[in-house]
């Protein structure tokens, strides 16, 4: 696989200077002592229950304190830490609706997402030795793909949530750790690194390196690999199809993702829905996105 990352486009900016900081620490936490009489198993067991009901927001939430439950206990527990770093970026992207509350779940995502990366001694210490975040992330392993994924995903949206200054500042950490996942696992959920990759040059701005043909060739990458995930045509639409005023290509996927089966995919039933719901709201919108 190509080595995506060594690509990415540098930008010498004051305006990055400006964006806000994600205050998250790569540190493991320790194990309250109060909790240590505890049993990490059937903790997990019952956040692993509340789960699968992950579409409504008390289960979600209350899943959530569970896994949390499991790391005062077992605090270098990978599968409580993935759980909590998707969990969080879920509650922000799927659940909640005020812009807030939105923005505070993916911050929390990343905060848990960096305890997560912390297992990882070898990152750490390129971080603590001054090679910055990017870069350090060529210490990945495959263990750590799903915290980074879905760390990179939460930071992405807080960051375009606060100000394109943010948004310029992380994206080029963001980039290379797309690069080192489409390096380590380029299938993982339903071509994931293709999906955000997709976005990620279709979301720039013009004058920071926009690719919009870049950007089609990932998204069509990621539907033929797996034209059953409503993420890949959801975003596809709202990013590639409203930047090139393609309406009939928004149409089009959008029409495939309201009208198709939610359960198609085993287990990920709750974000396909929201990606229903994300769609619905586009089309119900579509003549605020094209041009007359």
């Amino acid at each position: 696989m190509q080595r995506l990352w060594i690509l990415a486009p540098a930008l010498a900016l004051t305006l990055t200077a400006c964006g806000k900081k994600q205050t998250g620490t790569y540190e493991v936490a320790e194990a309250a002592e109060a909790a240590q009489g505890s049993n990490a198993a059937l903790l997990a067991a019952g956040a692993d229950a509340l789960w699968e009901n992950r579409g409504d927001e008390a289960s979600l939430k209350n899943s959530l304190a569970g896994y949390e439950a499991v790391l005062a206990v077992d605090p270098t527990n990978r599968h409580a830490y993935n759980q909590l770093v998707r969990g969080y970026y879920f509650l922000g992207d799927g659940v909640l609706t005020d812009q807030d509350a939105k923005s505070a779940a993916w911050d929390t995502s990343v905060t848990w997402g960096k305890r997560c990366l912390a297992l990882n001694t070898d990152f750490v210490a390129r971080v603590e030795a001054g090679e910055g975040e990017g870069l350090a992330g060529a210490a990945f392993t495959v263990d750590d793909v799903p915290c980074m994924y879905w760390m990179a995903s939460a930071l992405g949206k807080w960051a375009r949530a606060e100000s394109l200054a943010t948004i310029l500042q992380y994206k080029d950490q963001i980039y290379m750790w797309m690069g080192y996942l489409n390096e380590l696992d380029d299938q993982f959920f339903y071509t994931a690194s293709s999906r955000y990759l997709g976005a990620y040059w279709a979301a720039l701005p013009s004058f920071a390196g926009q690719d919009l043909d870049k950007a089609e060739q990932f998204f069509q990458t990621a539907i033929e690999a797996n034209p059953d995930h409503f993420g890949n045509r959801v975003l596809y639409a709202d990013y590639w199809a409203k930047k090139t005023q393609n309406r009939a290509v928004f149409t089009e996927q959008l029409t495939f993702v309201v009208n198709g089966d939610a359960s198609v995919i085993p287990g990920l039933e709750p974000e396909q829905i929201a990606e229903q719901a994300k769609a619905q709201f586009l089309l119900d919108n579509v003549d605020e996105y094209f041009a007359e």
